[in-house]
């Protein structure tokens, strides 16, 4: 258990750091191409993202997993196999993909309700291929517990796509080619990543060997994963079209539509993304581990595993509720200049925690090798969010993706956790954290409240958010600490029907 924590710690401090700087460079883009300029990139990424989704977005996991499964039957070859087997695939989809799309790029003007995204779109499709080969080698990476690389690729990616962004967008001249440039940006970081991940491979004495017989499973494990994914991408791109246009059709120029669009998915989504960021490196060292358990018929394993990554991520994702629904408003303003930013984080601030619960949810029922299950659970949640963008924006406008939201992930995360429980032999329990993680953020929002009035005129918006934040988190940590739910000496979950007995927290 050190060395686990150890391994956590490590990919923590560079999953920070990579964050952390994609933070910044998102607010050095909002202020220099402004919320415009954003959701043209936003729109165009999008679309990318989609096409990446749709053909390659499983196979990363499963060809962990399935490494996971062999490495614990103790057959190499097999490992060996399956590595040759998604490196393959991730070519024979990507690289047809990106030919066609490259010929016809004059019949695609129907993918975009403003046209200038188009060649941002197209600017990002070679790096399908580069990203989707490094896709799979970071699931390889994943199937033999070697973070260390992974981690530092991922870091130095980052650092890349904004070297070369700051570069190239510092002297557009137009919102528009600010941010094709920064469609550049990521098409070189893209490139860099895969090199790089080609060269640890090929370091690391990795080998390939004969795939036939490993085609069939890993098609037939992320086939479900990748239309799972495929559809919340779809999703995301419908609306990245759709909303923009419905919001045309409610009288807003195609500019001020953009402009919207891009200060909500654009900046304010990913401040709500952050909780699910910083754990992201505890779920990466603690899904392998899940599927080992799974494997090996260690269900009291298991059942620890899955409890104190729920917890964790409730705890986590608690801690900011409160402050984006007090201080939303002003980070908009301090973080991106956009007081439409700041209304839709504060309005949107309670899917902070079941956005957290459904991707801990899914990573683990994806361990457990219940893709099909998640996909069904998805396809009905995206079904519900493009229904909500096309028929709530002349009543609630920008705000209907909130309704939409709401569906793909509260939704989402109660079936996940309903059909996890349902899998466990020894059923995890994690229904009494959601309870007081949720009742905790009502005393908590009072009192930021307060704060933040008293404060605000004395103290000016900057200072007033960190104040208050502070003490919110202070406030919720100690309710935590009080109720026996958390031991910071060792980061460990009480367990509140046996309470002498403390299981790893985090």
């Amino acid at each position: 258990m050190k060395g686990f924590f150890k391994t956590v710690a490590i990919v923590t401090v560079f999953s920070i750091s990579e964050k952390f700087l994609g933070f910044i460079y998102r607010i050095y883009m909002s202020h220099t191409i402004g919320s415009e300029g954003v959701g043209l990139y936003q729109v165009a990424l999008s679309v990318f993202a989609f096409l990446f989704t749709l053909i390659s977005s499983g196979i990363p996991i499963t060809v962990s997993r399935l490494m996971t499964k062999y490495k614990a039957l103790k057959d190499q070859k097999k490992v060996n196999k399956i590595m040759t087997a998604g490196i393959i695939l991730s070519l024979v989809f990507s690289i047809p993909v990106c030919l066609i799309t490259l010929i016809f790029r004059n019949k695609l003007n129907f993918l975009f309700a403003d046209q200038r995204c188009l060649n941002i779109f197209l600017i990002l499709m070679p790096g399908l291929i580069f990203t989707s080969v490094y896709s799979v080698m970071r699931g390889i990476f994943w199937g033999n517990k070697d973070f260390l690389p992974y981690s530092i690729i991922e870091l130095l990616e980052e650092v890349c796509m904004i070297v070369f962004g700051i570069l190239l967008i510092n002297n557009a001249v137009t919102v528009y080619q600010g941010a094709f440039r920064a469609g550049v940006a990521v098409l070189i970081s893209y490139l860099f990543s895969f090199s790089l991940s080609i060269v640890v491979f090929i370091y690391r004495k990795s080998k390939l060997s004969n795939p036939i017989s490993q085609f069939k499973p890993l098609i037939k494990s992320s086939t479900p994963v990748t239309v799972m994914r495929t559809v919340g991408t779809l999703s995301t791109s419908l609306v990245s079209f759709i909303l923009p246009a419905k919001l045309m059709e409610c009288g807003y120029s195609g500019a001020k539509a953009v402009s919207l669009f891009g200060s909500a998915v654009g900046q304010a989504v990913p401040l709500m993304f952050i909780p699910t960021s910083l754990i992201s490196s505890f779920i990466l060292v603690l899904v392998p581990e899940i599927s080992e358990h799974y494997y090996k018929n260690e269900h009291q394993n298991l059942k620890n595993d899955v409890e104190k990554s729920v917890n964790f991520t409730l705890f986590l994702s608690c801690m900011f509720f409160p402050v984006f629904l007090v201080c939303g408003k002003e980070l908009g303003v301090i973080i991106f200049n956009s007081h439409e930013c700041g209304e839709f984080l504060t309005v949107a601030s309670f899917l902070v925690v079941f956005i957290g619960l459904t991707n801990i949810t899914t990573s683990i029922l994806n361990s457990l090798g219940s893709e099909n299950s998640v996909l069904f659970f998805y396809m009905i949640s995206g079904v519900f969010m493009i229904l909500c963008v096309w028929f709530l924006p002349k009543y609630l406008g920008i705000y209907s993706l909130v309704i939409g939201y709401l569906f793909t992930y509260g939704l989402t995360g109660v079936l996940n956790l309903i059909l996890i429980y349902k899998k466990s032999i020894k059923k995890p329990k994690v229904l009494s954290a959601l309870l007081y993680s949720i009742v905790f953020t009502i005393p908590t929002s009072i009192i930021g409240f307060m704060v933040e009035k008293i404060a605000i005129g004395i103290l000016g918006n900057f200072f007033t958010v960190i104040l208050t934040s502070i003490l919110m988190c202070a406030f919720m940590l100690a309710l935590y600490i009080g109720f026996n739910l958390i031991d910071l000496k060792t980061f460990k979950i009480f367990n509140r029907k046996h309470k002498k007995r403390k299981e790893n927290f985090a």
